[in-house]
């Protein structure tokens, strides 16, 4: 499957933005989907996942209440709608989709990623 992530820009702190990954070439409804970033020098961290159907969704404790992952099968797409936005929160985001990841926030699961997103957030 092929991903391409849209959707990242340079919004002020308390902003919004939100995120779109398009996936195709595979069967998108087959693809457990996960949202990493990857902040300069540091290396990249969970942000969120979602299961097949989209009934269940998780989150790292750093953007809980604030981010919120959701997809639509019908439009092989998935996003990440981000609220209340961060300085810390400036990274490249990366969309993310295995059949079956082992764990769901660890980057190795996953074995399709998306060209990633700039997303900036100034203070």
């Amino acid at each position: 499957v092929q991903l391409q992530a849209s959707g990242g820009g340079l919004v002020q702190a308390g902003g919004s933005l939100r995120l779109s990954c398009a996936a195709s070439g595979g069967t998108f409804s087959s693809y457990r989907m996960a949202w990493f970033r990857q902040a300069p020098g540091k290396e990249r961290e969970f942000v969120a996942a979602i299961s097949w159907s989209g009934s269940n969704t998780y989150y790292a404790d750093s953007v809980k209440g604030r981010f919120t992952a959701s997809r639509d099968n019908a439009k092989n797409t998935v996003y990440l709608q981000m609220n209340s936005l961060k300085p810390e929160d400036t990274a490249v985001y990366y969309c993310a989709a295995d059949l079956h990841p082992k764990n769901r926030d660890l980057s190795y699961d996953y074995a399709y990623w998306g060209q990633g997103t700039q997303v900036t957030v100034s203070s």
